[in-house]
């Protein structure tokens, strides 16, 4: 009669637990989760055209992250928008961990505070991986500009505020706003010329059309060293490696940084175990030294954070950038 007891026992704990298996596997929480994901190629999508700076960053990174997670790991450029057509794609994807963002400052901070329409809450629609890497803007000028650092160029600007132009990759950019934030800090005037992306704008600076531009300083690196363009100075509060004699300006307008910056972000709801993982294999990719060699062409500073700090730096960026975007009255249907 024990014997019976005991068997019943059992297989009532055998029922609860097949249970609770079944309702974690159900919600995408089961127990082997961490040890079993992935088990088929993720989808790391780029908000951009292939080519550019993100893109580019996006390869390298997700190259290592395959050989970490033991699939491939597959990117697919989904351009538009400035970036919010492809962001809108993955916050709008199954919470399964096999679709993520490649994330920039444009995607979550710039395009939810100048889109009249919104596809997306930045701070709601995602779940944070990890913030991989920050890369300096640079202001640059004209070599025939008489000036060489901030405080001449300031000075300039301050003699006569109605004659300086200055270019950027486009309407609402990080460059756009990185212009807009200095004009607002050093209290200067200057008019904005708007470019259809970096290099056409870059083309007129060094043929002396528009004497000033923000641009990001891996495009502009080869025409600084060839002394087609004059680097003023670096946007990020350090200065970058690949130019240590250029200041910040930061140096001469304190608390002034700018910079663009790489994520990665998963559907809402995604499962921690999903995220960790993830966020593991991201933070082991850019700390592998031949990856972090070919991140410094990009004058690329190594982050690679925990989600909950990038969470925080995504709150920070939009507090950072929402008087700026108003100040500037940029707006985009």
């Amino acid at each position: 009669m024990g014997e019976v007891i005991v068997n019943k026992a059992t297989r009532r704990q055998a029922l609860l637990i097949s249970g609770a298996l079944l309702a974690s596997t159900a919600l995408g929480l089961g127990p082997s989760t961490a040890q079993t994901f992935p088990t088929r190629p993720i989808t790391m999508v780029v908000p951009f055209a292939a080519g550019g700076s993100t893109d580019v960053v996006a390869r390298i990174i997700a190259q290592k992250m395959s050989e970490g997670l033991g699939q491939q790991v597959i990117i697919e450029n989904v351009a538009g928008a400035g970036g919010s057509t492809g962001a809108a794609r993955v916050a709008k994807a199954e919470p399964d961990g096999y679709t993520i963002l490649m994330g920039t400052v444009a995607t979550h901070a710039l395009n939810p505070l100048m889109l009249k329409r919104k596809p997306y809450d930045a701070m709601t629609d995602f779940t944070p991986v990890s913030l991989l890497v920050l890369v300096p803007n640079v202001l640059v000028v004209h070599p025939s500009l008489p000036a060489k650092t901030v405080p001449e160029l300031i000075a300039l600007l301050k003699a006569d505020p109605s004659k300086h132009n200055y270019a950027s990759s486009g309407v609402g950019t990080p460059l756009h706003l990185s212009g807009e934030l200095f004009k607002s800090m050093a209290k200067v005037s200057m008019q904005h010329i708007a470019y259809r992306g970096s290099g056409p704008a870059l083309n007129d600076v060094v043929a002396g059309q528009v004497p000033i531009m923000f641009d990001n300083l891996p495009s502009a690196s080869e025409f600084i060293r060839a002394g087609t363009l004059r680097g003023i100075a670096v946007t990020t509060k350090e200065r970058a490696p690949s130019f240590p004699d250029m200041p910040t300006i930061a140096e001469s307008l304190p608390g002034y940084e700018t910079y663009t910056w790489n994520a990665l972000f998963a559907p809402p709801k995604t499962p921690k175990e999903m995220v960790d993982r993830l966020n593991a294999e991201a933070r082991e990719a850019v700390a592998d030294p031949a990856v972090q060699e070919r991140l410094k062409t990009f004058s690329a500073t190594v982050v690679g954070s925990t989600p909950e700090a990038l969470a925080e730096h995504v709150k920070t960026e939009i507090a950072k950038w929402t008087p700026v975007v108003k100040e500037a009255g940029v707006q985009i249907d």
